[in-house]
């Protein structure tokens, strides 16, 4: 693929999060998003219009007969995702793709050997990691020694289901939607996992799959760390959508506290700092890191094609 020139692609799903990615993808240096597409075709005219898109599409196979893309930015639900990844590599046009990757480890397979079969890229928008506070505990680690122990938590009982609410009929929740975040975040920090140990509840009564998860991780190198989610937790204060981190090495530990307020303990010197997001100028509401972590992560992608 040439340098320096600008990469063309194309968004399927343009639903509640998607408006983060296509804001996103304005940020972006070096990639421009030509069309969109959503079997609801009125959807897909509203973002087109609202960002500035010239072509709308309601057939995922249309639009990449149609369009000369380098990529596609599947932001539809899991079901689906297995379908239009093994479509859009067929084409050969790299392809990202929103979590949860897949409802089923073979779908996930699949997606994978499609892509590798056809020879083009790709990758989970996987974006807490691409957090500003998250990469400034990752860099902070550096200074801790070996890490033995980690703790990442998520809870507060925030409404998530006004905009999705989906995600309160959805047989799996928790894990499916959020945890798998917390997961990546526990092999950012400390590396892949060896093995765990998972307790599930279902707390709230409106809720049809489990609303709390705590896991117990052995990571590859023997260090553990424990994942806290939950979205029915009544909190003092709800810091939503605030990840709460500690991390524990030889030399020292690393703790991201509410409100960002960072510490590093290393060979005895304690230091002190925010990690606080730095929000694009369209980000609102309490998602700022989130979204900022969305610009992030498609910036990364781009300089990585």
């Amino acid at each position: 693929m040439a340098q320096n020139r600008t990469l063309t692609g194309g968004l399927i799903g343009c639903g509640y999060f998607a408006n983060n990615h296509l804001h996103a993808w304005h940020e972006v240096r070096g990639a421009n998003i030509v069309a969109v597409c959503d079997q609801q075709i009125n959807r897909a005219r509203a973002a087109a219009d609202r960002f500035g898109i010239a072509q709308v599409y309601h057939d995922a196979e249309a639009m990449l007969k149609s369009e000369n893309l380098d990529f596609v930015d599947v932001v539809t639900q899991a079901p689906s995702h297995r379908g239009l990844v093994e479509l859009i590599a067929s084409c050969g046009v790299h392809v990202i793709c929103q979590k949860p990757f897949a409802p089923t480890l073979d779908d996930a397979r699949a997606m994978v050997v499609a892509c590798k079969q056809h020879d083009v890229q790709l990758m989970v928008h996987e974006n807490f990691r691409w957090q500003r506070p998250m990469r400034a505990v990752k860099a902070a680690s550096a200074q801790i020694g070996d890490l033995f122990f980690g703790r990442i938590v998520f809870r507060n009982d925030h409404n998530v289901f006004t905009n999705q609410p989906y995600l309160a009929t959805d047989k799996r929740f928790i894990i499916y939607d959020l945890g798998i975040h917390l997961l990546d975040l526990a092999r950012f920090f400390m590396g892949d996992i060896h093995h765990l140990f998972c307790h599930t509840q279902s707390v709230n009564p409106q809720v049809c799959g489990e609303d709390t998860a705590t896991i117990t991780l052995v990571v590859e190198s023997g260090a553990t760390c424990v994942v806290e989610a939950c979205y029915f937790s009544h909190l003092e204060r709800d810091v939503f959508p605030q990840t709460l981190i500690h991390i524990e090495g030889t030399r020292g530990s690393v703790t991201l506290r509410e409100d960002y307020d960072l510490t590093v303990v290393a060979d005895g010197k304690v230091t002190t700092s925010r990690g606080a997001p730095q929000p694009p100028a369209w980000a609102s509401g309490p998602g700022v890191a989130i979204q900022e972590g969305v610009v992030a992560i498609e910036q990364h992608w781009a300089d990585c094609l």
